[in-house]
């Protein structure tokens, strides 16, 4: 029996791993907490943690799609708020094979494993191109063109949530610059919105927020209303820019009722001129998106690894980009 292919979800809060197939079928899922805090070190054997607890041995190969800006050619990461300390600077794929024996170790952003796994399989397949926006703990976005999630040529294409926002001024993103987007549009700052607006101070966090907004209470509906209006106008902003065939949202705030959806999306048409009206807006709608997304970057790994035919896509060459520059931003995943 060959050895699998793991996909894993590697976020702030909770990392999440599973077996998946060349064609995108999805195992046994397991999911342990991301001790984010405790460091590096920590949050990599809670990552081989949750590899082990499937029970299948060493895998062929491990795609993670990992919170903050990843130099996917090197497999480490660039940068990132301090939702994950210590975070930067951190060589991923050499820390995971010490941990689990893998060889081949493909990391890439979480939102790009995410828009990948959407563009495969999801909500964007067979769309020529795609803007894939994740509004939850954070806001960030990827970009799809002919299924490839593009990187940039400083590896942040897609970073929507550090984008200066109207009314966003003077409040602190994660990111420790004042102003930007997701400082205003996501889940934890539409919990400090609606506490700032004199909400009740005993609100635990922001699905309590959506709650009471669903309950009819103004000051929770103005909170919800101010993200979502804020996130829909970015993303106008970007749709505007990149013409995609799609818009998919995602994460949390996507799916949180409320009237989130309405107010982010009436945001969004109010804003864009007429020859782009009809763009398609649609929800996410594959489960596990970002692991099946980063396994399908670990099959496209292994197969060049092995110089075979991409397996993910039939009859696709799998192209040798290794050490290639970016063309106009474009690396391959």
């Amino acid at each position: 029996m060959l050895a699998p292919v793991v996909g894993v979800d590697l976020g702030g809060t909770k990392t999440t791993a599973a077996v998946v197939g060349a064609d995108g079928s999805v195992g046994t899922v397991r999911t342990v907490p991301t001790p984010a805090a405790a460091g590096p070190q920590a949050v990599l054997d809670a990552v081989a943690d949750a590899v082990r607890a499937l029970g299948v041995g060493t895998p062929a190969a491990l795609g993670v799609g990992t919170a903050g800006v990843v130099d996917v050619g090197r497999a480490t990461i660039v940068s990132a708020t301090d939702v994950m300390p210590g975070w930067p600077g951190t060589d991923v794929a050499a820390g995971l094979r010490e941990r689990l024996g893998t060889d081949v170790v493909h990391v890439e952003n979480d939102v790009d494993a995410h828009a990948a796994g959407e563009a495969w399989l999801g909500a964007a397949a067979g769309a020529p191109s795609a803007l894939v926006v994740a509004v939850g703990t954070g806001v960030g976005a990827a970009i799809v063109l002919d299924g490839t999630v593009l990187r940039g040529a400083h590896h942040v294409a897609g970073e929507m949530g550090h984008v200066p926002a109207p009314g966003a001024d003077g409040l602190m993103c994660p990111c420790g610059r004042p102003g930007h987007l997701e400082a205003l549009g996501a889940g934890p700052a539409l919990h400090r919105r609606y506490l700032s607006l004199g909400g009740d101070p005993a609100s635990p966090d922001t699905r309590d927020v959506v709650a009471r907004a669903e309950a009819g209470d103004p000051l929770a509906v103005r909170a919800v209303v101010d993200a979502a209006t804020v996130v829909g106008r970015a993303t106008a902003g970007v749709v505007t820019v990149l013409d995609p065939a799609v818009v998919v949202l995602a994460g949390g705030l996507a799916r949180a009722g409320g009237g989130w959806w309405d107010a982010m999306e009436s945001a969004l048409r109010a804003e864009l001129v007429d020859v782009l009206a009809d763009v398609r807006v649609v929800p996410a709608t594959l489960e596990n998106a970002a692991v099946v997304g980063a396994a399908r970057g670990a099959h496209r790994a292994l197969a060049r690894a092995r110089g075979l035919a991409d397996p993910t896509a039939t009859g696709a060459a799998v192209p040798d980009v290794a050490g290639a520059a970016p063309l106009f931003g474009r690396n391959h995943p």
